[in-house]
């Protein structure tokens, strides 16, 4: 009689999938403009100082600390007015100068003096500040120095670093191309909506959820549908995918029933490395690869089919596995400590992620069915609870909670 594979760990199988990517090599130059959510293929570095010269953080008086006698309350003479993008004179002894925030600190000014700590008398002013030398003053490179690296390999594009890489005039950067990912889905009670729902059919919500969440990921998507409950269509779809993708990713049919054919079609057209894994919910999440015709392979992933299990696993799984692909340096979400307004008495022997809510006291409240078709604890919650194996929780208790922003979901 045979045994029972064991289930692998969470962290077993991530680990597995992680060392496994490896990065497109193909890469291209994009403008500036375009290029949130790509990811880096080379740093970037500076041309120049940021800021480009000594400023002012504040409207107010540019002065020479040593005119004011060491003490507060000396008048002097306003003998110039800098806006920001003008270029001031040499202060002359014995005067300041009315400076604007951003403006250039003139030669021989050594702080400034903000506006509320003096008082104007005709073209003379009163300081009634004595300011300590570099005081309001923002130092030329003190932000971005000449030939520093401010961007490197492997960061994903944000709008603020568009911004950042803007700031020092890249008007454009070499980032990783797009990665290729076909998707299907199995199952002949699958209906789209807009159809007629036929009896024993379902809606295919994991259709939408995952092709959202491939597209937020920056992914090129070729999405070929539903297709029919067979070995021989789950082979034919699994060979279209492979012969222009990257990864080929699927929902359904990777469990061992007699109508799941996922499994032995990947292992007819290529190779199935990892089974079964110890989360819940996701328990049947496959990972392999599919031959191509022309050379080379594809990789494989396979979900579960129940919308919930297909959207968590493709968040703590798949997510750092394409983020990895497109070359991607930090993959992993970040998670909080966070305590539990709720008591979770009856843990699983797998890790658990758990939907959860944050509630006005600050604390977490658990999605009262926790079921792995209950769809509206993704929308209605706010992230996901990270809890070990049979680890009960009381309430009270800090557990690890990762907000869905942090999924990019």
């Amino acid at each position: 009689m045979s045994t029972k594979a064991p289930m692998l760990s969470f962290d077993e199988a991530l680990s597995s999938l992680l060392a496994a990517a490896r990065p497109v090599e193909a890469s291209e130059e994009l403008p500036t403009l375009e290029a949130c959510g790509r990811v880096l293929a080379q740093d970037l570095k500076s041309a120049l100082d940021v800021p480009p010269m000594d400023n002012t953080q504040m409207d107010g008086y540019a002065v020479r600390v040593a005119d004011l006698g060491g003490a507060s309350g000396a008048r002097l003479r306003v003998g110039q007015r800098i806006a920001a993008g003008q270029v001031g004179q040499p202060l002359e002894p014995g005067t300041v100068a009315r400076i604007f925030t951003g403006a250039a600190i003139p030669p021989g000014a050594d702080a400034v003096v903000m506006q509320e700590s003096v008082q104007a008398d005709g073209d003379h002013v009163r300081v009634d500040h004595l300011p300590e030398p570099g005081e309001w003053i923002r130092r030329q490179g003190e932000d971005i120095a000449r030939g520093g690296i401010i961007l490197s390999a492997g960061t994903r594009i944000t709008p603020q670093a568009a911004g950042l890489a803007a700031s020092v005039g890249l008007a454009s950067m070499r980032v990783h191309r797009r990665l290729r990912v076909a998707c299907f889905f199995t199952g002949d009670e699958l209906t789209m909506p807009g159809e007629a729902l036929r009896p024993g059919g379902i809606y295919n919500s994991n259709r939408f959820v995952l092709h959202g969440l491939l597209k937020g990921l920056g992914c090129e998507v070729n999405d070929l549908g539903i297709v029919p409950d067979s070995l021989s269509a789950t082979r034919d779809a699994l060979r279209r995918a492979a012969a222009s993708s990257d990864l080929i990713l699927t929902s359904g049919g990777v469990s061992v029933g007699e109508e799941d054919h996922v499994k032995p079609a990947v292992e007819a057209e290529g190779e199935l490395k990892l089974w079964q894994i110890a989360m819940k919910p996701g328990k049947p999440l496959a990972f392999g690869s599919v031959r191509r015709e022309s050379g080379g392979n594809a990789f494989f992933v396979g979900l579960p089919g129940n919308p919930v299990s297909s959207f968590v696993t493709f968040l703590m799984m798949v997510r750092p596995f394409v983020l990895t692909l497109q070359g991607a340096r930090d993959c992993l979400p970040t998670s909080f400590a966070m305590r539990a307004d709720f008591n979770w008495p009856k843990p699983d022997r797998r890790r658990e992620f758990l939907r959860a809510s944050i509630n006005a006291q600050g604390g977490l409240d658990l999605f009262s069915n926790q079921g792995s078709a209950v769809l509206t604890s993704t929308v209605r919650g706010e992230g996901l609870i990270d809890n070990p194996a049979g680890h009960a929780i009381a309430a009270g208790d800090a557990v690890r909670f990762i907000p869905f922003s942090a999924l990019g979901a």
